[in-house]
């Protein structure tokens, strides 16, 4: 591909995505359409884009992920989608429950509101997972692969994804959010947990102090801990507040997967990487020990 068209693609790669939540949202909300059909939709529609580009300008091209390796993140896909949504009926029949009819606040004020209470709920708990040791073995799930790329995004244990998505959608509705604004945030954190892991060569500047980037999440994905902070994967400002901020400009990560990799089983271990984690000892402190 000519230099000029990559240049495009690279400026042009995470305006497009936001470009297509915000659309998604508005026309979701102002048609009524299904939202759980619309997010799944959107859910398919981001990967394919962010895959697509990852052809086009990847980041590290010895991180393409192999047919075999494809064939494991869509197992994983698919396994952490059925349980997730099985294991989040009761949590959404919550959410509806206590979600106010008549929320107080206009959508265009609540919306805003919401993102900002979510990925605080999606911080601390994407933390808390890092440093609690039976946490850690439920997350260190996801940092078992060699390379950050949007395939292995899915790469998680359901209990992980089913106790980041309860947390976050209880503590909104909690809050008195309406289920649209629950509905928006979910849109918002596909868009940008798939756009953070993509390899892609994409760089968003000053942007970075307020929302996650791949530059960010790839050192957050390091086996260097000592620049393998940074935890939100939607915005940064939260990784401001609380101190684990880490973004340099144009550095690459010495390695990335985990330091220790005999303490999980490959990712190719689908039904092991479950299993692990109510058989095997649980270290102290999580991946920080």
């Amino acid at each position: 591909m000519a230099a000029r068209s990559r240049r495009v693609l690279r400026h042009a790669a995470y305006p497009v995505l936001l470009s297509a939540f915000v659309s998604t949202t508005y026309c979701a909300l102002s048609r009524q359409w299904d939202t759980g059909r619309t997010t799944q939709l959107f859910l398919l529609g981001s990967i394919g884009y962010l895959a697509l580009l990852e052809r086009l300008i990847p980041y590290e091209t010895t991180w393409r992920p192999s047919r075999a390796e494809w064939g494991w993140y869509g197992a994983y896909f698919v396994l952490t989608m059925l349980g997730g949504s099985l294991a989040q009926l009761p949590v959404q029949a919550v959410v509806r429950w206590l979600a106010p009819l008549h929320p107080a606040l206009p959508l265009g004020v609540e919306i805003p509101a919401a993102v900002l209470l979510g990925s605080l709920a999606n911080y601390l708990v994407h933390r808390w997972c890092h440093t609690d040791r039976r946490l850690w073995r439920l997350h260190g799930v996801h940092h078992v692969p060699d390379k950050v790329t949007v395939g292995n995004n899915g790469v998680n244990h359901i209990a992980d994804v089913v106790l980041t998505q309860a947390v976050v959608q209880l503590a909104l509705a909690l809050a008195g959010f309406s289920v649209e604004s629950v509905f928006v945030v979910g849109l918002f954190v596909i868009a940008q947990g798939y756009f953070v892991h993509a390899n892609i060569d994409v760089r968003i500047g000053v942007l970075n102090h307020v929302l996650a980037s791949p530059e960010q999440h790839r050192l957050h994905h390091s086996t260097d801990l000592a620049e393998a902070g940074h935890y939100g994967s939607d915005l940064s400002v939260w990784d401001h507040a609380f101190g684990s901020f880490t973004w340099y400009p144009g550095r690459r990560p010495a390695e990335v997967g985990l330091a220790r990799p005999s303490d999980f089983p490959r990712t190719d271990a689908l039904f092991a990487s479950h299993l692990q984690a109510w058989y095997r000892p649980a270290r102290t402190g999580g991946r920080r020990a």
